[in-house]
């Protein structure tokens, strides 16, 4: 069963399309919903997370390292909320990004907030709303 049509939405370059569809997917606990050769389709309560792929001519030149290098001079970070911030943690390092320990992170509005990186290097937050 595919998902309503999402009222916002982001788009998110990548230079291994697949690889960084499937963290999302995993860590973040979103759905494929539709898949190309140049991007992928992810969604999940109400929201629409496009992977597209970087034209091979400039990938070319992208370095990904291992772990990756935080890419931290962009102006838009995306937050995410997720049901357990160790749940994703312990995905995102098994799938190549990384999330800081909880002593690292902050609370804001009832929420423990972490950030972290994808496989990229892209920065991402995650909140866990506390009980």
């Amino acid at each position: 069963m595919s998902e309503p049509k999402a009222l916002f939405g982001a788009v998110i370059f990548a230079k291994d399309l697949q690889r960084l569809a499937r963290f999302y997917e995993q860590v973040i606990g979103l759905s494929r919903q539709q898949e190309a050769a140049d991007h992928v389709l992810l969604a999940g309560s109400g929201f629409e997370l496009v992977i597209h792929a970087i034209p091979a001519r400039i990938a070319a030149d992208i370095v990904i390292t291992t772990p990756p290098e935080r890419r931290s001079e962009t102006p838009i970070k995306l937050f995410f909320n997720i049901a357990s911030l160790q749940v994703a943690r312990e995905s995102a390092q098994r799938l190549g990004g990384d999330i800081v320990a909880d002593e690292q992170g902050w609370l804001i509005r009832g929420a423990r907030v972490c950030d972290g990186l994808d496989p990229e290097g892209n920065v991402l937050q995650l909140r866990q709303h506390l009980a």
